[in-house]
Parts: structure tokens; sequence; C-alpha cells
């Protein structure tokens, strides 16, 4: 499903680029879950982003799902994340102006996929159908994160990418969500790529792989 190949990433800095990914591998089939852990400025969320195809690669290649991103314009790319890719952002990126029940169904709508019963067994599972008339700027952190893990995962995405996933959750709360995140993952028979500070949370995961100053230890 994600085949990343000796990808190099750097950014521009006042003595020249700052390399963040130096040449970094990594496979993950369909149904597997991976744990990515790392230091604050490993290069954890850069990588995420790049398969995500938010960034584009200084070198290297990615494939998700057959598909090389080095080739797609920014459409393209737009279209792998509607209809492939299902993204949980660290900062959530829910929209402000939908209630719950617009913003969990909102990138199955883009992909054509919409199922309003996908949608309220999700919210059901994540706690959230006593919510689904709120506002994002009406609900909790913890609240916020389920919903964007709702979403994500609402349009059965063959790929799901997590950026800190539980970081806004309580550790007990954590645990419950991430069990609920994997088993609706392995239900659609997705994989499940995990970026995470919690040494907890990366047991858990079918693997792991530690980045630290921008290379897989």
């Amino acid at each position: 499903m994600l085949t990343v190949d000796t990808i190099v990433k750097s950014y521009p800095g006042a003595e020249g680029p700052v390399p963040v990914l130096r040449g970094v591998s990594l496979s993950l089939g369909r149904g597997e879950t991976l744990a990515l852990t790392g230091e604050s400025g490993s290069g954890k969320s850069t990588l995420l982003h790049l398969v995500a195809g938010l960034e584009a690669v200084d070198s290297g290649t990615i494939t998700v799902d057959g598909i090389a991103l080095e080739g797609l314009g920014d459409r393209q790319r737009a279209r792998l994340r509607r209809e492939i890719v299902g993204v949980v952002f660290q900062q959530f990126n829910l929209i402000p102006s939908l209630d719950v029940a617009g913003n969990i169904g909102f990138q199955a709508r883009l992909a054509g996929r919409h199922d309003p019963a996908r949608d309220r067994e999700l919210a059901e599972r994540m706690g959230l159908a006593p919510h689904l008339g709120k506002y994002p700027e009406q609900l909790s952190g913890g609240q916020q994160q389920r919903v964007a893990i709702a979403r994500a995962l609402a349009a059965r995405p063959g790929l799901v990418l997590a950026d800190e996933p539980t970081g806004n959750l309580d550790e007990g709360t954590a645990e419950a969500v991430m069990a609920l995140m994997r088993d609706l993952v392995a239900e659609t028979g997705a994989a499940l790529l995990v970026v995470t500070h919690s040494e907890r949370l990366a047991a858990t995961m079918g693997r792991r792989l530690h980045l630290e100053r921008g290379v897989i230890r």
C-alpha cells in the first residue's frame, strides 16, 4: 500500500539547506499498522506530510497504492487524499463553519463515497453522537480530535496517516481511542501509519520504526 524509497528532504536555512530526512525508506502493506517514533525535530511529521502529498521530496520516491507521488500535480495529490489517503492532523484542521456531522462526512462527500450510516456508526463508536449538532469551537480538544479521526475514516481510505492522534487525550481515553481506531482500520483492511511520542501507543502497533536525525534507526 505504501513504499517510501530513499527519500531526502531539506528546508532552506540562513546558511544553506537544512537536511530533515536523509534517505528514509519504509514499506507498509494493507492491513498492517506501523508506529513511527522519534524526538521532536527528528522529521516524523515531515515524513507524514510527504506521504500525504502535502509537500514534495527533494529526491527518492513515494508510492501509494501503486501511484508514484512524484509525477502528480497539486490537483492529483488532492484527489489522492480524498479517495485513498485519510489524514488525522495534529492540529485537527476541522472546518469551523460545519457542525460535527458535517465535519465527519466532509472528506467522504468530496470522494463521492458519503454514507450517512457510516457517519452515524463512527459518531456512536467515537462517543460523538450527543455532539453532532455542535461546532468545533463548542468542543473540547479531545472531542475535536475524535471528530478528526472519524472524518479520516469515513470514506474508508486504503491508507490512514495519523500525526499524534491522541496528543490531546488523557492516557486512559487515548488507549481506548487508539484501540477503536485500530479496530476500524482493520475492518476495512486499510494500512495505518501513526506518528507518536508515546511508547505505550507504539507498543500496540504491529511494527515500529524510530526516526533519529532524519534517519531510520
